[in-house]
């Protein structure tokens, strides 16, 4: 290798790397060399520093999310390291707010990745630490060898949700509330009505933590090779100390960071302690060795003549025109006209041979949500499939984007259904007039202020009201029943505001598979009479990295999905109104409530109040 000639400007800055000047490209490069030569990887999966469900948005959320895995990135180098010689085994730390749909798909990646004969062993500090640590060792059980840390627990404690009602608080503050909701399944307006859960909302809920329990009961039967009786023992024990989780055959061996790595170091290399062990890779930095700018290829035609799987994003509360700048207080936005414009040119490109469209949604506006099904059904009739994937919420708006698809697929643990309606207003009269605020409306029509937070509805008023929940439920079940090939009666059983989880859905006829959206593609990819190596898969749209910076020439033009509209409205905006000037600390009372309620309201179609799995 000829000698490596250094510009006087950049020398202080690259020699520490490269070494001397004339040197055969230094000390950084020989590892490099032998990394890519004759040496092993030992990949390591980190899920401390987070995880991204959904990717970047702009340039600049890029930048601050370098560090930051994504979900997609972490599940498709797995896939990719099973198959790869150099790749020897995968250590992985595990801790952090990982969510248990999240971790349910990588579960699966790891999986995959043992039946590949290769090492993989996992372990964390302490699977929960006064909390519960269901989803981390959830995770953990997939592995060949479970450690942790001898001051830790194994907090497999079983799933609960927390509901949280306004409506005592909402009384002191004088608001009156009229919703209405179709049906007694539809919990999200119990937020503001009640002051705790009836009898249907607690049934539904009951059912929902049922469900993911005995999803994490089996998959860790099954993963530990334990009895289904063993494991529910070991649950309704938790959290257990390491000796405890030790004897009941949960873990594996109790240890600090140090003996882990020098345990798998040992494994690797046959005990031989003089032998060079494997080089250590963080698993997406296996997957774009180029570092941060190494994701600019997937931006990028293959120039191999490979067909194209196009994954196309849908992450947040849906509403109409373009996406929304990520609100601090409720983060990425669908709007409708990106959504559509990103399905119809995937539809459109001659070298996409199928779609999965990526669902992580509450839902929201009704009219938003119907525009993108229309989308969907028109890449249909165009001839390319489309399959609906799944996160950890596809529910109300977010289950009306994907019923219209080929097949969808979610996740045991996803939270769907909630085929509902609800609406209405909060009436802030009676509370602004403690803090000495009046407001006084003039009309110029019978309906004009209709949902003026002033005034109750009216008689008249809330007949309309009642009449359009009716029409928007009649319009979404009688669709519902037609994308998913069901009679309208044997929908409603399943309807009426219910939110199921993914496993309950399957059985019901409400999703078509369970898997992850490594699932879902390999299911696109068998619809288009395709398969994986056959095709690349690339999130959509992403014609080249400037185009969200270059304007698009027309609505059809790929670059027109990067188009970004205002913010997306707060979480209390839609519901509470805008109280006005001069009343702030009213105003920043009621949406911290709402904010708190976790109920994200951008339209008729939404989900019930935050339903917190742990």
């Amino acid at each position: 290798m000829a000698p490596v000639r250094l510009p006087d400007v950049v020398r202080p800055y690259l020699e520490p790397l490269l070494g001397p000047l004339g040197s055969a490209g230094g000390p950084a490069l020989a590892r490099l060399r032998r990394v890519r030569g004759t040496e092993r990887l030992l990949l390591e999966l980190d899920l401390t520093r987070g995880l991204l469900e959904a990717p970047p948005t702009s340039p600049v959320a890029a930048l601050r999310s370098l560090q930051t895995p994504t979900l997609r990135g972490l599940v498709t180098a797995l896939g990719k390291a099973a198959e790869d010689d150099v790749v020897v085994g995968l250590v992985a730390h595990l801790g952090g707010d990982l969510g248990l749909s999240a971790g349910d798909e990588l579960r699966a990646a790891v999986t995959g990745f043992r039946a590949s004969g290769k090492r993989a062993v996992a372990w964390a500090e302490t699977y929960g630490e006064m909390v519960g640590g269901n989803a981390a060792y959830h995770l953990a059980s997939a592995f060949e060898e479970v450690w942790v840390q001898p001051t830790g627990q194994v907090g497999l404690v079983g799933a609960h949700a927390e509901v949280v009602f306004l409506r005592g608080a909402l009384d002191k503050l004088g608001v009156t509330t009229q919703l209405g909701q179709r049906h007694e399944y539809k919990s999200a307006a119990n937020t503001f009505l009640e002051r705790g859960m009836t009898d249907p909302h607690r049934e539904m809920m009951t059912r929902i933590v049922d469900s993911v329990t005995e999803t994490l009961v089996a998959d860790v039967a099954r993963g530990r090779g334990l009895p289904v009786t063993d494991v529910r023992a070991a649950l309704e024990a938790g959290p257990l100390t390491p000796e405890d989780a030790l004897a009941r055959r949960l873990v594996d061996r109790i240890g600090y960071r140090e003996d882990v790595y020098a345990a798998v170091r040992a494994s690797l290399t046959d005990g031989d302690v003089d032998a060079d062990g494997p080089v250590l890779r963080f698993v997406e930095r296996y997957a774009k060795p180029g570092g941060p700018l190494g994701g600019l290829k997937d931006q990028l035609p293959s120039g191999r003549g490979k067909g194209v799987v196009a994954v196309v994003g849908a992450y947040g509360p849906i509403h109409l025109g373009r996406n929304g700048g990520p609100n601090p207080m409720s983060g990425p936005s669908i709007g409708s006209d990106s959504l559509a414009t990103a399905l119809r040119t995937a539809g459109n490109d001659p070298d996409v041979r199928a779609v999965v469209l990526r669902i992580d949604s509450p839902g929201g506006s009704a009219v938003a949500s119907d525009a993108v099904r229309r989308a969907v059904l028109q890449v249909r009739s165009e001839g390319t499939p489309v399959v609906a994937s799944m996160g950890a919420v596809a529910g109300s708006g977010g289950y009306f984007i994907a019923m219209p698809c080929d097949e969808i697929v979610a996740g045991a643990i996803t939270l769907t259904g909630s085929i509902g309606v609800l609406g209405g207003k909060q009436v802030l009269s009676d509370t602004l007039a403690r803090i000495g605020v009046e407001r006084e409306t003039v009309r110029a029509g019978r309906f004009s202020d209709m949902f003026s937070t002033d005034r109750p509805f009216d008689e008249e008023e809330w007949a309309r009201v009642e009449g359009w929940l009716d029409a928007i439920y009649d319009d979404f079940t009688t669709k519902a029943a037609q994308d998913r090939g069901m009679a309208v009666a044997d929908l409603e059983r399943v309807a009426r505001g219910r939110v199921w989880t993914g496993a309950d859905a399957a059985e019901r006829g409400l999703v078509d598979r369970l898997g992850g959206l490594a699932h879902a593609v390999d299911r696109a990819c068998g619809l288009a009479g395709t398969t994986r190596r056959d095709v690349d898969v690339r999130a959509w749209p992403k014609p080249n990295p400037f185009a969200a910076l270059t304007p698009p020439e027309s609505s059809e033009a790929p670059a027109a999905a990067y188009l970004t509209g205002p913010p997306a409205p707060s979480v209390a905006a839609a519901l509470l109104g805008q109280a006005g000037e001069g009343v702030g600390a009213v105003d920043q009372v009621l949406r911290l409530l709402v904010t708190h309620a976790g109920l994200p309201a951008y339209g008729a179609l939404t989900m019930p109040g935050r339903i917190t799995l742990r």
